[in-house]
């Protein structure tokens, strides 16, 4: 009869070849998870895009309302490109908030490309009568007006871009203070 209480050199050396299978299984999945997360951070890894106010015109408002169409130009300058499905944006003037608005335009802009996108933006009363009360103070310039656009575009794959941007606008003539 066999002794059960002395384990045989059969048994002791069965578990090793699992425990090294699991151990390299566990290996290999770890390896592969790093890889793939790597590969996903390297993808998202874009250079800012660059958004830039090249126009304003004037569209119908209602009320008290002032409407514009601001056209913006959204340079991608990724190697991939940037489809988009609707942008927002806010507009701060001289410090203030301004205007407002959102369009559910859908579109592409190239890689290493640029698009002009027109948004309609809406001007409160407000906001119309606090930049006049600063022009006709005197703060600042009459004949241009330095501006913080923000904003984003709404992705349709990895969920937007988010944009800064800011500079200058020239006021048409005759908008500005005479003798400024």
């Amino acid at each position: 009869m066999a002794d059960t209480t002395t384990p045989n050199s059969s048994d002791i050396s069965q578990p090793l070849p699992r425990r090294a299978a699991l151990l390299g299984g566990l290996r290999l999945g770890l390896g592969a998870g790093a890889m793939l997360l790597s590969g996903c951070a390297s993808l998202l890894q874009r250079e800012p895009v660059r958004v830039d106010v090249v126009g304003v015109e004037p569209l119908p408002g209602e009320g008290l309302e002032l409407r514009l169409a601001l056209k913006l130009r959204v340079t991608n300058p990724n190697d991939n490109a940037l489809d988009f499905d609707g942008l927002s944006v806010t507009l701060d003037v001289r410090g203030s908030r301004f205007a407002s608005g959102v369009s559910n335009e859908r579109g592409s802009v190239p890689r290493f490309g640029e698009a002009v996108i027109s948004v309609p933006v809406s001007v409160s009363a407000l906001s119309l009568v606090r930049q006049a009360m600063g022009v006709a103070s005197g703060n600042g310039p009459t004949d241009r007006v330095e501006y913080v656009l923000r904003g984003r575009l709404a992705g349709t794959a990895l969920g937007g871009v988010s944009f800064t941007s800011s500079g200058e606008l020239m006021l048409p003539k005759g908008l500005g203070l005479p003798g400024r």
